[in-house]
């Protein structure tokens, strides 16, 4: 099994970065050169559109549609940040920041201060399904804020109208934001947006493929279907955009079919070595291990998953910059707890508990080191 280390160099991250810049907005991190060839031109755009297609990675789309309008339109391919999940990667594109700095790392995070895991994309308990309220909710929003890049466009920018076309269940993150729950109402939405006078950033999501390849696999006629169709749908899209429009797209991540499921309840000897249930996702799995136990859990978890999971103490987790760099979210260490396993192979471990069975088991899934879940094109069509 072949892994790909993230590279903040080159991906999501500096996708950002370069948009940011554009806009004038200062930024730490280095930008993408393959986007800056459009973006650092002498020539100013009216529109710039960033369409993510989650879990549209580098593989799902060779192995769809290799000679398709996407792909001949793909200019280089980068890096989802790690962990490869939608949690970590979308924030980054709407913070312009890696998940060092925002806190905003995997599905699950315990949050002491509640003294529960949280999934932070839904608010909700994370074994239980409660949802938060009142001061909870309130905590939880203060502990992982970020200013998001429609907000850093606008003060550097004022003269641009800044825009976020989203499914109607999302949270919102822009003042401005268009409900838009299918690919046609995306685009439809992109088109209204386009005909208004001013100048306009427009970031756009797509929840699928993302959602159809977890139900069916990366391998399944449905996730075919639907891959081929919105691409055809882009492709008449893309090809009567305004002039002076360019069109960036690209994914938070890909996607790998699961091989084998484990839960941590059928190995006690595992269990007896932790202080609570661990969080974060099922291929990137947070512990927290006893203090006097440190030791034991290693022999006994390798003993066990080490040709399908890469186990390190945190501090080898942050060392090699998993999460990135900068100025270090003051969560990070509550939130991965003392030891974090990665999953190289096609096997998850479910987060469960005895009172709770964990997160339904799906075809397929992502937040691992392989190739197909770290690997995303990144797609530019100038008009």
């Amino acid at each position: 099994m072949s892994i790909v280390m993230p590279n903040y160099e080159h991906g999501v991250l500096n996708t950002t970065a370069s948009i940011l810049k554009y806009y004038g907005v200062e930024t730490k991190y280095n930008t993408l050169s393959t986007l800056d060839e459009y973006l650092a031109s002498d020539k100013k755009y009216k529109n710039i559109i960033l369409l993510i297609m989650d879990g549209m990675g580098e593989h799902v789309l060779n192995n769809i549609s290799p000679e398709g309008f996407l792909n001949k339109n793909k200019k280089t391919v980068g890096t989802a940040v790690y962990p490869s999940t939608t949690t970590a990667s979308l924030t980054t594109y709407y913070a312009g920041k890696p998940p060092y700095e925002t806190g905003w790392i995997a599905w699950s995070q315990y949050f002491k201060e509640l003294g529960r895991a949280v999934d932070l994309l839904k608010h909700t308990e994370s074994y239980e399904g409660q949802p938060l309220k009142g001061t909870g909710l309130k905590k939880f929003k203060e502990v992982i804020k970020y200013k998001t890049i429609f907000d850093q466009i606008k003060e550097s920018s004022p003269e641009t109208e800044v825009f976020e076309v989203m499914p109607e269940y999302s949270e919102r993150r822009a003042y401005n934001t268009l409900d838009a729950d299918n690919i046609d109402e995306i685009i439809d939405d992109i088109n209204i947006l386009l005909k208004l006078p001013s100048n306009t950033f427009i970031m756009a999501y797509s929840d699928n493929p993302d959602g159809i390849l977890h139900k069916y696999g990366t391998d399944s006629a449905e996730a075919k279907e639907y891959l081929l169709d919105a691409e055809k749908k882009i492709e008449n899209f893309a090809n009567n955009l305004p002039a002076d429009t360019l069109l960036i797209i690209s994914a938070d991540h890909g996607h790998r079919n699961i091989d084998k499921a484990y839960t941590l309840l059928d190995y006690p000897d595992i269990w007896e070595c932790l202080l609570m249930p661990p969080a974060l996702e099922s291929r990137v799995v947070g512990f927290y291990v006893k203090e006097n136990m440190r030791e034991t859990f290693v022999e006994r978890f390798n003993s066990k998953f080490k040709d399908e999971f890469w186990l390190m103490t945190k501090e080898e987790f942050l060392d090699k910059k998993f999460l990135g760099d900068g100025d270090k979210h003051p969560k990070i260490d509550d939130f991965i707890g003392n030891y974090v396993a990665v999953s190289t192979s096609g096997s998850i471990i479910r987060l469960e508990t005895f009172l709770t069975e964990g997160k339904p088991i799906k075809k397929s899934t992502h937040a691992g080191l392989t190739k197909e879940e770290m690997e995303i094109p990144i797609i530019i069509i100038e008009k």
